[in-house]
């Protein structure tokens, strides 16, 4: 790449710093054929600078794109789009789901006095079961019963990571 591509380059990238969100959107539209999903300004003009200097020099590296696919089954359960935002890496693997090592055998019941009642959360293998109905977590259970947030492992009296190790 000569100075004059690079600075015409630079120059493309900051006129994107100084475009509204209406008109990043236009231009994502443009340079990467589909909607944006986002609205946030400083988000898409990140994406859009760096799409444009990857298709002048040629996106990531083999060696990347290999750690990508490495990477895949642990960022599938964060990404805020799951699999659909990896479609072009190539075919997710499997998620490996490990248990955590504080939580005690599935079958146990877990107690807690709260308010005069006692409550029993039964441990399952996938969630916790609180009167018939199925939980992802011990936060959530906790949750429903006091109506605020609070740590599921410190409301039922669980060890925390800290003393876990």
């Amino acid at each position: 790449m000569n100075r004059h591509e690079q600075a015409s380059l630079t120059a493309r990238i900051n006129a994107l710093q100084q475009m509204t969100t209406a008109e990043l959107r236009v231009e994502w539209r443009r340079v990467m054929g589909e909607e944006p999903r986002s609205f946030h300004r400083i988000w898409l003009w990140r994406r859009l600078a760096w799409a444009i200097q990857a298709r002048e020099f040629g996106g990531l590296s083999a060696r990347a794109q290999e750690r990508l696919k490495e990477l895949l089954p642990c960022a599938e359960t964060w990404m805020p789009l799951g699999k659909r935002g990896l479609q072009d890496i190539g075919s997710p693997l499997p998620v490996p789901r490990t248990r955590d090592a504080r939580l005690p055998a599935p079958g146990t019941v877990l107690t807690r006095k709260y308010r005069g009642r006692t409550i029993a959360v039964t441990v399952l293998e996938d969630g916790f079961d609180l009167e018939g109905k199925r939980f992802p977590s011990l936060t959530s259970v906790a949750q429903i019963i006091t109506g605020s947030h609070w740590n599921g492992h410190h409301f039922f009296g669980l060890p925390s990571k800290r003393r876990a190790r």
